[in-house]
């Protein structure tokens, strides 16, 4: 099969129509999400928590601000490694939890965590009886029982019930089941999970990649693993080489045809468009970091600075924050990459306008 020859142009593009960013605006919560696999479930909120910015991003404000919350209290979506999806889609990775650590060899840090558990079987069985009795339960209100601590040189050293918590969740016997303020609540995975039939590990993973492809539109086959989705996509879709970038990537066809129109958009700073940050800088050539753990005399575009995406093209950061007590939307800075124009100001603004109405705040913008 031929190799696709695209223009930077022609792969932001793709990568645009993918995200659901361009000019066809979807209109459903659920259907957005089932498209795009996953919310990034980080509840910073300097402006919004991530997946509900990401969703106002695709849907505006006529999406209600509860919508994502709402849909996590009634389990349609539903939390698996820090991402929010489609509870449906949890028979994609059931296999491979049951098969956990995995099939034939294995990374050693991962039999480590396993060989952990077998130490700690008796601790495991108090977990799962304490929430079989009294879940959902926050992990402070489940007891330590632990007979070999978890030892870590990071933060997680000695952290004995969240590392029981995390790995029995990849071993699909317990599940998030909500939040509790910003705590997690926890309980038995058949309590929150659909009673679907597990997709077999094979078919589920090319089926997960065939779905992010066509959430990304353009990615590379291998690429790092985030703590949620892996960025690399195996080999599903078809080649191409992208003029001026190294190396091949693969691309999801569907979205070579048609014309592109685009909008203006604002963006999470853990948006997928740019959550890939060496992808971002190869498709879109946009200077951007996540400030937020900088000092603040060294940031150059602020704590929360959100990317402004202009059909396909990443043009700036918007320095802003939800400061609840004065009921406003406060936007410190609006840091242009290129002449905006009158045009693209207005659409800024716009944007802004729908961002406060979303929140309910008042817009209180920079003076000039």
């Amino acid at each position: 099969m031929a190799v696709h020859e695209l223009t930077r142009r022609d792969a932001r593009r793709v990568a645009v129509r993918a995200q659901l960013l361009d000019a066809q605006r979807p209109t459903d919560l659920f259907d957005t999400v089932s498209h795009l696999t996953l919310l990034q479930h980080d509840l910073t909120a300097a402006v919004a928590p991530n997946a509900e910015l990401v969703a106002w991003s695709r849907l505006g404000s006529a999406s209600p601000r509860t919508a994502v919350p709402d849909a996590v209290d009634e389990q349609r979506l539903v939390d698996l490694q820090g991402a929010l999806r489609p509870a449906a889609d949890l028979a994609l990775y059931r296999a491979e939890m049951a098969e956990w650590p995995g099939v034939g060899e294995v990374p050693y840090w991962l039999e480590g965590q396993h060989h952990w558990l077998q130490a700690n079987e008796s601790f495991r069985r108090d977990i799962v009886d304490e929430l079989r009795r009294d879940g959902p339960l926050v992990s402070r209100d489940l007891l330590d029982t632990c007979v070999v601590p978890w030892r870590s040189s990071g933060w997680n050293n000695n952290r004995n019930v969240p590392m029981m918590l995390e790995t029995l969740v990849q071993c699909g016997e317990v599940a998030v089941a909500g939040r509790r303020g910003r705590d997690r609540l926890w309980d038995l995975a058949s309590r929150v999970y659909p009673d679907d039939d597990p997709v077999p590990t094979a078919e589920a993973l090319r089926t997960r990649n065939e779905r992010r492809l066509a959430a990304l539109g353009i990615a590379r086959a291998k690429g790092p693993v985030s703590p949620h989705e892996p960025n690399g996509v195996a080999e599903v879709g078809e080649a191409a080489v992208i003029e001026g970038v190294k190396g091949r990537w693969r691309v999801d066809p569907r979205y070579l045809d048609g014309a592109f129109a685009g909008r203006t958009a604002i963006l999470s700073p853990l948006d997928r468009l740019v959550f890939d940050r060496k992808r971002m800088v190869e498709l879109f050539e946009f200077d951007y970091q996540l400030e937020m753990y900088k000092p603040a005399a060294k940031r150059r575009w602020g704590y929360w600075a959100m990317p402004i995406l202009a059909g396909d093209r990443l043009v700036g950061k918007v320095d802003a924050t939800t400061d609840l007590d004065q009921h406003v939307l406060r936007v410190d800075a609006i840091h242009r990459d290129v002449d905006f124009g009158v045009r693209l100001d207005r659409e800024v603004s716009r944007e802004l306008a729908d961002l406060a109405a979303w929140l309910g705040v008042e817009l209180l913008l920079p003076e000039h």
